[in-house]
């Protein structure tokens, strides 16, 4: 260890005494696992897979709290209001960091009100038709809505969701007018697909694989630059529309203001779990790639993203 850090070791150890003290105790309750998306989908699927994992991990129940609606920002601003303890964390996404590009004014400060824990997982998603389109492929249906403007809808877990997102790049790059329908959740918005209320969804791969199997869904193509194991069959968006790639991903945030020795326990608690070979197994099986991380590359990769939609989206509100 140099000079320099050890001496910031030591700054940090006589500026927050207490911190340390609660840290020595954490977790000493429960942990609630906040979800800002409804049951069902590929976020809650990706924290019921690791809940277990990390009350073996902590010594705690962890408790999903599933808390959809406005595209995350009730359950963000459930976590942005909880105690700074660590006992309260969220599993955030790809929306995290387009929402205040979207909206002028949020209940909270994603700079402020948030710290980085771990990135947990990515994932690309799956652009799905309903069956009663006649399209079989990307160049067909792109073909099909050019020749009908503003006539067919799309669905999503609400603005700035990863499949909002991952919609307005692919409308941006083809040209197309689709119009958005907004639901509460992933679940929802993939059922909506489903019952013919929308045609078109880009979903989470997970959620999507059996609808896709039984025929209830028709799966065009899948945004990572290759095909996925998963569905081989499945051309990757690229092959259409060159280097286009979207990966969702999933990552936990706390309360800003927990304390570092917290927050190191939790992240160590994460990636131990990510690192089981159950978990490795489900993900994968479900065309999610398991990818832990330091506090500050997640960090880095939010900040970045920020950035990146600030430029390209504009507010709703």
């Amino acid at each position: 260890m140099n000079r320099s850090t050890a001496k910031l070791l030591l700054a940090l150890a006589l500026a927050a005494p207490a911190h340390w003290a609660c840290a020595q105790n954490y977790p000493d309750r429960p942990i609630r696992f906040v979800v800002p998306f409804a049951v069902g989908g590929a976020a809650d699927i990706t924290a019921r897979i690791i809940a277990p994992r990390l009350s073996e991990g902590l010594g705690q129940p962890v408790v999903v709290d599933n808390r959809p609606g406005a595209g995350s920002i009730i359950g963000n601003d459930v976590v942005a209001k909880a105690p700074a303890d660590g006992h309260t964390i969220l599993l955030t996404n790809v929306a995290f960091g387009a929402l205040p590009a979207l909206h002028r004014k949020l209940p909270y400060d994603p700079a402020r009100d948030f710290a980085a824990v771990s990135l947990v997982n990515s994932a690309p998603q799956v652009l799905l038709v309903h069956p009663s389109l006649p399209v079989r492929t990307t160049q067909e249906l792109i073909a099909y809505a050019k020749a009908r403007p503003g006539q067919l809808n799309y669905s999503s877990a609400g603005i700035g969701s990863g499949n909002h997102l991952n919609t307005e790049l692919f409308k941006l790059d083809t040209g197309l007018d689709l119009l958005h329908v907004a639901y509460q959740g992933g679940a929802p918005a993939l059922t909506a697909l489903l019952t013919g209320d929308v045609q078109i969804d880009f979903a989470g791969v997970p959620p999507s694989l059996t609808h896709i199997a039984s025929g209830k869904a028709r799966a065009l193509a899948v945004t990572s630059l290759k095909r996925m194991t998963s569905l081989p069959d499945v051309p990757a968006l690229a092959e259409t529309l060159p280097g286009f790639e979207f990966l969702a991903w999933h990552g936990v945030l706390v309360r800003s203001g927990t304390s570092g020795e917290v927050v190191a326990a939790l992240n160590r608690a994460i990636n131990q779990a990510l690192a089981h070979p159950d978990t490795v197994d489900r993900m994968q099986k479900l065309g999610a790639e398991p990818s832990g991380s330091t506090p500050a590359q997640l960090a880095d990769r939010m900040q970045r993203e920020a950035e990146k939609w600030r430029k390209t989206l504009k507010p709703s509100d």
